[in-house]
């Protein structure tokens, strides 16, 4: 893989398996001390609960030291270039994970670090989300090849590095998205080439309904994410008939089981109560942020 996780593409198709299978590992207790008298840099410039508490605790996990940069701390391109904040940072520490709103800016600041750089959320991609999705339906169906698995939403970031992740280990997304909310063709013809190799797909449709039929997992995200708040009541119209409620898992797979990527807004995109459904592994899901985040780490040192 390539020395940054800035894309889920960065993990070569053929790769994703045994960083799934170490991040297995050490849920199960074979943790290394891989981190040991080395530090991590989390610089965030958008808060987080799962994706800062994820990093920190699986660094400490290695061994390592976590240090957190908040977003009233660096002002990346703003107070400071990027580039300097990431020769600054190269220099004192040995992995950097960046959660900051332009896909732009991290691959700025990759092109400037020589140490590896991790993309924990851009406006672009959400690759860390994804490699921790495809491990917990791994657990749940023992592999994601030939599995079937069902988007419901905007085609958004964790959308875009969903397709990546199931298409490059062979299972079928589908992802239901009203117009002007779906993916680009770019971004799904580069998600099948990447999983052509394993027989994975990616398409697109626009009824819900078409797109969970059969499915063994749907997922679904929020509607209006952070920093689209003015776009709140536009998005509620266009999303109206895309709410996950138990109907529509119904509809899927007898054994389906549904996924969501925190924090949810019942009432909106799921309906209430639907986290703690019987069928939801939404925790399970958020606790493989950690596993699979320190599986990665591991590989990048």
């Amino acid at each position: 893989m390539s020395n940054n996780f800035i894309k889920f593409r960065d993990i070569a198709s053929h790769d994703i398996q045994s960083v799934l299978d170490r991040a297995t590992e050490m849920k199960a207790g074979m943790v290394s001390n891989a981190l040991v008298g080395k530090s991590v840099a989390i610089l965030f410039e958008k808060p987080s609960l799962r994706t800062k508490l994820s990093f920190w605790i699986g660094t400490q996990k290695l061994a390592g030291s976590p240090v957190y940069f908040g977003p009233e701390e660096v002002g990346l391109g703003t107070r400071e270039p990027v580039a300097d904040v990431a020769n600054v940072m190269s220099r004192l520490s040995d992995i950097i994970v960046i959660r900051t709103f332009l896909q732009s800016t991290i691959e700025e600041f990759a092109a400037n670090a020589s140490v590896p750089v991790i993309n924990a959320l851009t406006d672009h991609e959400h690759p860390c989300q994804a490699l921790a999705d495809v491990l917990t339906i791994t657990e749940e169906l023992g592999t994601v090849a030939g599995g079937k698995v069902a988007f419901i939403g905007d085609g958004n970031n964790v959308a875009l590095s969903l397709g990546y992740a199931v298409a490059g280990l062979g299972g079928q997304l589908k992802i239901a998205s009203p117009d002007g909310y779906k993916l680009s063709s770019d971004s799904v013809d580069g998600a099948n080439a990447y999983g052509e190799h394993a027989g994975g797909s990616v398409d697109q449709v626009s009824n819900p309904l078409e797109a969970v039929a059969n499915a063994d997992i749907v997922y679904t995200d929020v509607w209006t994410s952070m920093g689209q708040e003015t776009e709140s009541a536009e998005r509620l119209a266009a999303f109206e008939g895309y709410q996950v409620n138990p109907r529509i898992l119904d509809e899927a797979s007898p054994n389906v089981k549904f996924m969501h990527d925190l924090p949810a807004h019942p009432g909106e995109e799921i309906s209430d109560g639907l986290l703690y459904d019987p069928r939801s592994i939404v925790f399970d899901q958020a606790e493989n942020r950690l596993w699979a985040q320190a599986a990665l780490m591991e590989k990048l040192v």
